[in-house]
């Protein structure tokens, strides 16, 4: 099998495994420390890249794009599935209520543009309201109950955060460089977060085996490797199937969540996941003959 057909999978994995990487490191660092020290570390790495493959660096008004859509994908939206996390919330269940951002795009579209919904997508959207109501009245164990609703809101700031972003990103940073238009998103983000650890938490942080391991596993396979991965598909003209299989990372991210914490749910929970990946999978399917109107960036 050749790597342009087994990459879009193999992209959606390693990218599920970046919330069960936050549920590993997230009892050694708070959330906002532990992502600061990841982007300090991606600065580097593709400050490396940006020099070794003579990328080019985004100039103007787009360096400045480039750091709003650090700021609300990396910031706002790891930000906030790291702060739930540490609240206790599920990893799977994290992934499921961000990952409806195909759906939330879409709305936005057609309330902001001359975008229409087709019959498939509306039928996608109360299969995901049916769908996430059901993993919402299953039963999956938190790691801690008296912060619910705090979990709750910051998972909708990283959804709105995500949504956001690649909207933002899709209207203003068209033809930026990827290596390039990263190295400064990742520099914006590492700026945000200093300074939120600063002024809100103790950045004590416990380096022992299992941190950085997992900081590890964060620099160098998701931030890393996933890039390259996405530039290889850009490169060969398959980067549109990320957004096709994307619906399979909230059950990926549950199934790697059981193998690695034993998070289990019950048959509504299950149910629940199965009805989430199709509505997205309905959402992000490309029409016949036209063009897909919603294509996530991951």
């Amino acid at each position: 099998m050749r790597l342009t057909q087994i990459a879009p999978y193999l992209f959606v994995v390693l990218w599920s495994s970046g919330f069960i990487g936050a549920r590993f490191g997230l009892p050694y660092a708070e959330p906002a420390t532990f992502l600061m020290l990841r982007m300090m570390a991606n600065v580097l790495v593709f400050g490396v890249l940006v020099l070794a493959l003579k990328a080019h660096l985004p100039k103007g008004k787009m360096r400045w794009h480039s750091f709003t859509v650090g700021v609300l994908i990396h910031g706002f939206y790891l930000g906030g599935t790291y702060k739930a996390i540490s609240l206790g919330m599920p990893a799977g269940l994290c992934a499921l209520l961000v990952g409806v951002q195909p759906i939330l795009t879409a709305v936005i579209m057609v309330v902001m543009s001359n975008e229409k919904l087709r019959p498939s997508q509306w039928f996608g959207l109360m299969v995901g309201f049916v769908g996430i109501s059901l993993v919402l009245q299953g039963n999956m164990e938190w790691q801690q109950e008296g912060a619910k609703a705090m979990a709750f809101g910051f998972t909708m700031l990283a959804l709105l955060g995500i949504t956001l972003g690649t909207l933002y990103q899709k209207r203003f940073c068209q033809g930026v460089d990827l290596i390039g238009g990263t190295f400064y998103q990742y520099i914006a983000t590492g700026l945000l977060l200093a300074v939120v650890a600063t002024s809100t938490e103790t950045m004590v942080v416990e380096w022992n085996s299992q941190f950085i391991l997992t900081l590890v596993w964060l620099v160098l396979v998701l931030s890393l490797v996933a890039i390259l991965l996405l530039l290889y598909m850009v490169k060969h003209g398959e980067s549109s199937k990320v957004a096709s299989v994307f619906y399979l990372v909230p059950p990926m991210t549950a199934l790697q969540a059981w193998l690695a914490f034993g998070e289990q749910f019950d048959v509504f929970g299950a149910v629940g996941f199965a009805l989430a990946a199709l509505a997205v999978y309905l959402m992000i399917r490309p029409a016949k003959k036209q063009p897909m109107i919603i294509e996530q960036r991951a």
